[in-house]
């Protein structure tokens, strides 16, 4: 703590150089500077003393809230006893234990491929879905369709079958072999809903055009965040996973569901799929499984695809597929704690509850300067603003540096405010969110 006071009190420009900051204005930040020291339930702390207002879970992750001393302890325990242990033709009890809790809060996904992040998880998740059907003897199933607008991450796998073209344009040709389904934000239908939008379950049938084009048997598996998130909180139509679901299954395809955002109680149940109560046959999750304290992803595996591969000899590896960190001690500790924590607080429950008051608190900035649209589902919003001519973002990120001056943290991808608080969070917390922003919204020009 005395180096990290003593680099935050002499801090200049030559200090920040060496880190090349992701998915940053490196130039803007290093010019001026916002860095958090230390984070505690709701708040962060700046190098500069001031308390802000986390309205954004760290990065969608933070679930149950900043420093939580059973997580802590937890993680303190486990790397003086274990500090790692190898899960290739090894284990360690900590990767079991975790697995075995997932498929308890996950009935009818028996098995658990874990992974580092969310970007591992959906990479895990497309090569596990290729090489099922090569088990069974459908080797011509590799294509793979996503949606436009989508985000699965910054693996090729995953930025491949992700839409959004600005995290796509400086990689080549990516994998090939993969289409997109068009994804279902229209502000001419559906601006201001609260919840699910009724305009749109008509664009699944999207999928009965790539089965025309492609042909069913040489589709793998589509992948779609139930909620997108990182695109700017786009809620998904009434019906539309749901059809989405009956299109796979006649046409033997695998539907994934990228629940890095939406699992661990961000629409108050343990995942998307519990509460549109749409089974897909994998969920990938990373981000709360951990409460962002030590990285994790995981795939959550239906029962039935595992045992595809448990044939041939016993002693002959079935998928040639894992990471050196997969289901690490530490991290597995990390999620045991969080997870229990989660049950003993019953944050899932209280998101829920909380839902209508958020609802509310989203769409009361309908009519601010600039507000073209609010959306909501549990506890996740997305405030879009009319961009400035010429200048894309530039309008959203005024307001994210305001509001950070103001002691509130947002999100901004484009010129989408996007809020995802941690489950822990109070009424009087979503007043002093809301009325902070309304203000900075007012002032914007």
């Amino acid at each position: 703590m005395q180096q990290l006071t003593e680099f935050t009190s002499t801090l200049t420009r030559s200090d920040l150089e060496a880190f090349w900051m992701p998915f940053t204005a490196n130039r803007q930040f290093k010019d001026h500077p916002r860095l958090f020291v230390s984070a505690k339930d709701m708040h962060y702390t700046t190098h500069d003393g001031r308390q802000v207002l986390d309205g954004t879970a760290g990065l969608w992750c933070v679930n149950a809230g900043h420093c939580r001393s059973q997580i802590v302890e937890a993680v303190q325990t486990q790397v003086a006893t274990l500090d790692f242990g190898p899960t290739f033709q090894m284990g360690h009890p900590g990767a079991f234990q975790l697995a075995q809790r997932l498929t308890e809060m996950a009935p009818g996904y028996d098995h658990v491929f874990f992974a580092n992040s969310g970007s591992e998880a959906v990479d895990s998740a497309l090569k596990i879905a290729i090489a099922y059907h090569r088990a069974r003897g459908e080797g011509t199933r590799q294509r793979l369709i996503g949606r436009e607008r989508g985000y699965h991450g910054v693996g090729f796998g995953g930025i491949s079958v992700g839409g959004i073209g600005t995290n796509r344009k400086f990689f080549g040709s990516l994998l090939t072999g993969v289409d997109h389904l068009p994804h279902t934000h229209n502000l001419e239908h559906n601006a201001f809903s609260k919840g699910q939008p009724e305009w749109g379950a008509h664009l699944a049938d999207e999928l009965e055009r790539l089965v025309l084009l492609h042909d069913a048997s040489n589709i793998a598996a589509v992948i779609v965040e139930p909620v997108a998130g990182s695109t700017g909180v786009l809620i998904p139509p009434k019906g539309y996973l749901e059809r989405l679901r009956s299109i796979c299954d006649k046409y033997g395809i695998l539907l994934i569901f990228d629940e890095v955002i939406t699992g661990f109680g961000r629409l108050g149940a343990s995942f998307a799929a519990d509460y549109f109560d749409v089974k897909p046959d994998l969920i990938t999750v990373a981000k709360g499984i951990t409460n962002g304290t030590i990285p994790m992803g995981a795939v959550l595996v239906r029962q039935g695809i595992y045992d595809a591969f448990m044939h041939g000899p016993e002693h002959a590896i079935e998928l040639f597929h894992g990471y050196t960190y997969s289901g690490h001690p530490v991290a597995c500790a990390a999620g045991l704690a969080t997870l229990k924590l989660y049950q003993q607080e019953g944050l899932f429950q209280r998101a829920h509850e909380l839902s209508d008051y958020w609802e509310e608190a989203v769409h009361s900035l309908k009519g601010l300067p600039h507000v073209i649209d609010t959306r909501n589902l549990g506890l996740v919003a997305g405030i879009e603003l009319e961009p400035i001519a010429g200048k894309p973002a530039a309008r959203a990120f005024d307001c994210f540096l305001r509001c950070y001056e103001r002691g509130l943290l947002i999100r901004t991808t484009g010129d989408i405010i996007a809020l995802s608080p941690p489950l822990i969070i109070e009424k009087s917390h979503i007043d002093e969110l809301f009325g902070l922003l309304a203000e900075v919204l007012k002032e914007l020009p």
